[in-house]
């Protein structure tokens, strides 16, 4: 069974102050994306602003860039997708069964804050779909009220990049909020992988969050399994 899913991209190129270029990070995108699409999932590629949307430079080299990330890249399809993003908010979010807000560095500007995200995450909870996110791409959680009132992540089991992550890679110091921080900050129930950049998936209900890249395929899995697709055959 084919379902509707929206994947969300952050519209920020540029991190912070320092001069440098930030943006989606590749395999977040790509892992997931393959991990669906392969599976017959209708998906739909927007970003914040619409238009190009920026991939972060160092997802693209290695040691970073995956099999998925070059396929993605190769892929004629999914490049012209990628050039040609919808705005956000020209989409109506009710067309959607599930969304996924795809991390990098980037998104810890405009998810937090943009008024496109926050209808869309409400908007896709309160139709009973899966919302679903990773890494840095939690912080679009972080503006959205529940039905009842009050933040949607408070007192939901969730996880995005650590904090212990962040200071490993000094985005600490750059970026204007930490998800972690922040989740806690609003209720949330944090959990993390035993070790930094492990793979981990929390899922609460129709809330599904992965930690940070190695998360991304799990998120994908997570997603497959509350739509009740068929498992790949062996």
């Amino acid at each position: 069974m084919s379902s509707k899913i929206l994947f969300v991209l952050t519209s920020q190129a540029d991190l912070g102050g320092t001069g440098l270029k930030t943006g989606t990070w590749l395999e977040e995108l790509a892992s997931a994306w393959y991990g669906l699409a392969d599976r017959g999932q209708d998906l739909t590629l927007a970003s914040v602003a619409g238009g190009a949307a920026p991939l972060d430079p160092a997802s693209l080299e290695a040691p970073w860039l995956t099999d998925a990330g070059t396929r993605f890249l190769n892929d004629p399809a999914a490049s012209t997708a990628l050039a040609t993003t919808p705005r956000l908010a020209d989409l109506d979010p009710r067309d959607f069964e599930a969304v996924y807000f795809v991390g990098g560095a980037g998104a810890a500007w405009d998810f937090p804050v943009d008024p496109a995200v926050k209808a869309t995450v409400e908007a896709i909870d309160r139709k009973g779909g899966l919302v679903s996110a990773v890494c840095h791409g939690v912080l679009a959680l972080t503006g959205a009220d529940s039905a009842g009132g009050g933040p949607l992540v408070a007192g939901r089991r969730v996880t995005a990049v650590s904090n212990v992550e962040e200071e490993m890679t000094t985005f600490d110091k750059v970026v204007p909020v930490l998800p972690e921080t922040r989740l806690v900050d609003l209720g949330g129930i944090y959990a993390k992988a035993a070790e930094p950049f492990g793979g981990h998936v929390e899922v609460d209900g129709n809330i599904i969050t992965g930690q940070n890249p190695a998360s991304a395929p799990l998120v994908a899995a997570a997603l497959l399994a509350a739509l009740a697709v068929e498992p790949a055959q062996a």
